[in-house]
């Protein structure tokens, strides 16, 4: 109350109130305390999104970006067909491997009950605040993703991650992947080659890349953004090459206003993700390889992919 939200006062004349045209809250007084630090300050299109929609907003946010990629993951995937024919035997075990290591953990721990009820209430939480996606896909699934590219001899697999979009516009081998007019940010230059684990140059390999932009935010997970804003894919030449421009991501954090947000602080963790690049390389004949690699301002780097059986 001792300070102005805006960077620009309201001009009050004649018993109304004149907006500035361009409302940017100063940094310190944006909401969502736990949220990446930094969030988009430009006024956005409003959007025309339901009421109660995770999109429902104005501005951009951690939280709502994480809600529509769970929303997304709803929409797009059918998990439980992929193991529809799993026969009982395989359920029975997992489920007690899962367990067993569970009872493993409570009798080394000597876990009290007031610890177990605080477990009870947080997986509460996390099933109200729709965080099972987030949890699941921070804390466990780079681990499915080793196990599952452990055959390789290329490049091993990172996660996926929830923000991933297929079909974005293509733009050659060499070329500027689609941003907005005066896209803030670093200029970055990213140049690599495609092979086989032979060594063998793969002309025509596709290279799909996406990243946040300089706030932290992902297009068509966060409003206002153009649809394949910082999306794009990539063909590399003859001789396996291709050359990429675009700007430097900004680190970000993961959402921290839910129950993974409280099992973060109550552990003494961080939330924060640094700066990175997702790409997916695929050549015909061989396995797709997906990575996060981190950025600089410049960097160069050599991608190999194995051969399918």
């Amino acid at each position: 109350m001792s300070d102005d939200l805006l960077t620009e006062p309201l001009r009050i004349e004649n018993g109304e109130s004149h907006a500035p045209a361009r409302r940017r809250p100063r940094r310190r007084h944006r909401r969502g305390e736990g949220f990446a630090t930094t969030a988009p300050t430009t006024e956005r299109p409003r959007d025309t999104t339901p009421r109660g929609h995770p999109m429902t907003t104005d501005v951009a946010t951690a939280a709502a970006s994480g809600a529509s990629a769970t929303e997304r993951f709803h929409t797009d995937k059918s998990p439980y067909a992929a193991v529809a024919g799993t026969p009982p035997e395989r359920v029975d075990r997992l489920a007690r491997r899962v367990l067993e290591a569970v009872y493993q953990t409570v009798r080394d721990e000597k876990v009290t009950y007031d610890e177990f009820n605080a477990l009870k209430a947080w997986m509460i939480g996390v099933g109200e605040d729709g965080e099972w996606p987030l949890f699941l896909d921070v804390w466990l699934e780079h681990v499915v993703e080793d196990v599952n590219t452990a055959h390789r001899e290329g490049n091993k697999g990172s996660i996926e991650g929830p923000y991933y979009v297929p079909g974005a516009p293509e733009h050659g081998s060499t070329g500027t992947i689609d941003m907005r007019e005066g896209e803030a940010g670093t200029p970055l230059v990213w140049t690599g080659t495609v092979t086989s684990t032979d060594g063998t140059v793969l002309a025509d390999a596709l290279v799909e890349l996406w990243h946040a932009d300089a706030d932290g935010f992902y297009s068509q997970f966060a409003p206002g953004i153009p649809e394949w804003n910082l999306r794009g894919n990539f063909r590399t030449d003859a001789a396996g090459r291709f050359e990429i421009h675009t700007i430097q991501p900004a680190p970000y954090q993961i959402p921290t206003d839910g129950s993974c947000g409280r099992l973060i602080a109550a552990a003494g963790w961080h939330a924060w993700r640094p700066a990175h690049l997702h790409v997916k390389v695929s050549a015909p004949g061989h396995e797709s390889a997906d990575r996060a690699v981190c950025t600089s301002p410049a960097t160069s780097t050599t991608t190999t992919t194995s051969p399918r059986p």
